[in-house]
């Protein structure tokens, strides 16, 4: 006999450890590779002038300003527990966002370098562009169009489920440290869709729904969850309001 797939009423997982208040995301500021990345996929070029390896991408002055406006935006409802990832560029973002909230006399809150939350990483790909990768390496390309995004591993790198996979373990530390408080993790895209993944209880189908209907998470955009018993529940998502300023500047 077949036994059916049953979707649970109540997808989100109850967590047996001590909750926060709430949980909120960041995706650090846009980087030099962010900028450079974007301006080759409009143009189809083959490179891109990047000589430093991920982890020691800076900001860009958009990027910084992008910081500091989600400092501004926490400073109304402050963290007071932070988890960051090593990189540059994430350690750049929350310098700034931990800057906007001492301009309005914010303590700053306990403070905790993670690499278990650093970006997924590409392997042999890194720093390649989509159309030098379709150039280099077709088959490769091939395989991944037919495996799709979240299970496909780049040569020495890694997928979305080993991303999941540190995230989890990340949390049952991260979580219990802030309990009862405003937990901020300030991390990568890739750290933010897990996080949907693990709180909201997700299947891949559902979380490329998601990633398909949105597109991609923005950077400094703030996802956010709040405590609900044993669960936490989704408050916002992917939100750019305190961006909207610089995008109307920037354009």
């Amino acid at each position: 006999m077949t036994v059916p797939y049953i979707t649970p009423t109540d997808p989100a997982p109850a967590w047996t450890v001590p909750l926060p208040a709430q949980v909120t995301a960041v995706r650090h500021g846009q980087s030099t590779a962010n900028a450079a990345f974007a301006e080759a996929a409009l143009t189809g070029a083959l490179s891109v002038p990047i000589t430093e390896r991920d982890a020691d991408l800076p900001l860009t002055h958009l990027g910084a300003a992008q910081a500091a406006a989600v400092g501004r935006r926490l400073a109304a409802d402050p963290p007071e527990v932070v988890f960051c990832s090593p990189y540059l560029r994430t350690r750049q973002t929350l310098a700034a966002i931990l800057g906007s909230m001492a301009d309005a006399e914010i303590p700053q809150p306990q403070l905790l370098y993670d690499e278990r939350i650093r970006d997924r990483e590409t392997g042999s790909w890194e720093m390649l562009t989509t159309a030098a990768l379709r150039r280099k390496y077709p088959e490769e390309m091939a395989r991944r169009d037919h495996i799709g995004p979240f299970y496909f591993r780049p040569p020495g790198g890694e997928n979305f489920p080993d991303v999941a996979l540190r995230v989890r373990s990340l949390l049952r530390d991260a979580l219990p440290a802030a309990a009862g408080r405003h937990l901020l993790i300030v991390a990568h895209d890739a750290v933010v869709l897990m996080l949907r993944m693990i709180f909201d209880g997700l299947d891949e189908p559902a979380l490329n729904r998601i990633v398909d209907a949105g597109g991609a998470i923005g950077n400094c955009t703030v996802t956010r969850w709040t405590a609900d018993g044993a669960r936490l529940r989704l408050a916002d998502y992917n939100d750019a309001d305190h961006l909207r300023h610089l995008a109307a500047v920037s354009g």
